[in-house]
């Protein structure tokens, strides 16, 4: 066991981002609050065969890369939200340690090493959460209604009167929110407010999803038209599952229609607040402008959007090449996706539904060959399609060429290698060059991107990186940012 007076010397991060070291008997101790370079001592807490869980008593040689953290809600005291772990990080230092997270992943799980690391995709590190989800709680002993985040390893909802990773607008409606739902009869059944922000002429469309667990009265019904009216959000109401969703006041005079914009492609994206799309719309232009730029289609080609989702990599690839086909597990997305598709009249592409965790050669085969795949799935990677790729590889079938490049968007940086090793290892892919997508500043979680060409495949143009113009830059307000 670490004694408490025992100096310790950290040396990474891990996913949770968890100072890393060792104690005087070899054994890793995993220390919250503490970054790499820092002398540290601790006190420990969980004990395993192989490691310890240390609780950050005293800092003795500080990082240069600490700094202090940005919002009042976030720290190791009790209480403290639970929703960001490395604020006290400097944001570049982040940045740094999730592309390392990366390399390291990659190489020991998939025993995989990009030729070329590009630079990380960056933006707006404050104010960039689009999309959230709020619990909510009528506290009785407290006298009072919580909203926001869950505390640090807790059930518990922190105690948050502002969000500063929320844009501004929104994190001061958090006082007024917990003071709508304290003023409603039914505040002992409203378990969660989920946020979804959108575009629009008139600027954003600030959508919020009540679920609520009992049929809501015509004076409960009425609070929430006046918070519309005065803070200018949408209410939209969830009694049951997510396709119970709907407008609390639907038809004329509802407002503008959710939607986030792809200006340099000339596309318009419609959603539903509990639709799937990525939380940080500045990072999402950059990445999906990255992503085609490494896939490189040209005119004349086919291209094949697995995990499509709502199109958001389909339709700006159907306005460079002669086709591309989304293909999506759900049903319903596959049906916004064409609709999308007559928005932005894109009859170029098509979309079908299937299960993408079953796929084999032959199912490669039925959908066509395609110069370039997109791959964008969700944490669970895309193992069945990386497999598939593998038995066409031993066992060719006669018609079927595989694509010669791969561009995989991932939000789990093990699936992605696990895949990648597949790729590389059996398929015969190369793996050209990867790196990091910071999709969810001060937050553990690593978005990347991947190239991967095939070896034996058609001779492709080197992918091109992003030009440096394209990129969010750190610290920018958000280009659709309500002046309130």
């Amino acid at each position: 066991m670490t004694d408490i007076n025992e100096w310790l010397k950290v040396d990474a991060l891990d996913l949770e981002a968890q100072g890393v070291a060792r104690n005087s008997e070899g054994k890793v101790v995993f220390i919250e609050g503490a970054l790499p370079g820092e002398t540290v001592r601790v006190k420990t807490g969980r004990r395993k065969n192989n490691w310890e869980q240390g609780e950050l008593v005293e800092i003795g040689r500080e990082s240069s890369q600490r700094v202090t953290p940005g919002c009042p809600n976030f720290g190791l005291h009790a209480g403290a939200c639970g929703g960001c772990k490395m604020q006290h990080f400097h944001a570049s230092a982040q940045v740094a340690v999730k592309q390392r997270t990366l390399e390291d992943n990659l190489w020991h799980l998939g025993k995989v090493r990009p030729e070329r690391v590009m630079r990380p995709i960056e933006g707006p590190t404050w104010g960039y959460r689009y999309r959230a989800r709020l619990s909510v709680r009528h506290v009785v002993k407290k006298g009072t209604v919580l909203v926001g985040f869950h505390e640090r390893k807790s059930r518990y909802i922190a105690d948050m009167s502002e969000c500063r990773i929320l844009p501004p607008h929104i994190s001061a409606m958090l006082l007024p929110l917990r003071a709508l739902v304290m003023s409603m009869d039914a505040r002992d059944t409203l378990p969660q407010i989920e946020l979804a922000l959108g575009e629009s002429p008139e600027g954003l469309v600030n959508a919020l999803v009540l679920r609520h667990l009992e049929p809501l009265g015509a004076a409960d019904l009425q609070r929430l038209r006046d918070f519309a009216a005065q803070h200018r959000v949408q209410w939209w109401l969830q009694p049951k599952g997510p396709d119970t969703v709907h407008l609390l006041d639907a038809g004329e005079g509802a407002g503008p229609q959710l939607a986030y914009t792809l200006p340099e492609f000339g596309v318009t994206m419609p959603f539903k607040p509990t639709d799937f799309t990525q939380v940080n719309h500045h990072i999402n232009r950059v990445l999906v402008a990255r992503a085609l730029k490494l896939l490189d289609a040209q005119p004349d080609e086919r291209v094949i959007d697995w995990f499509c989702g709502l199109g958001n990599f389909t339709l700006p690839i159907a306005t460079q090449v002669r086709e591309v086909l989304g293909i999506e597990g759900s049903e319903a997305l596959v049906q916004r996706s064409r609709e999308n598709a007559i928005v932005n009249r894109r009859d170029n592409a098509t979309f079908a539904a299937r299960n993408l965790f079953e796929l084999s050669a032959q199912d490669l085969a039925a959908y066509g060959s395609a110069a370039r795949w997109l791959v964008d799935p969700p944490r669970e990677g895309a193992f069945a399609l990386a497999k598939a790729l593998a038995e066409v590889r031993q066992n060719p079938i006669a018609g079927y060429e595989p694509p010669a490049r791969i561009v995989y968007v991932s939000c789990n940086p093990s699936t992605l290698a696990r895949d990648a090793g597949l790729l590389m290892h059996q398929a015969g892919y190369r793996c050209a060059a990867a790196g990091v997508v910071n999709m969810f500043p001060h937050t553990a979680h690593v978005e990347s991107i991947a190239v991967f060409e095939r070896i034996d495949g058609w001779t492709l143009p080197a992918p091109v990186e992003a030009e440096p113009e394209a990129m969010a830059p750190e610290g920018a307000a958000p280009e659709t940012a309500d002046p309130a």
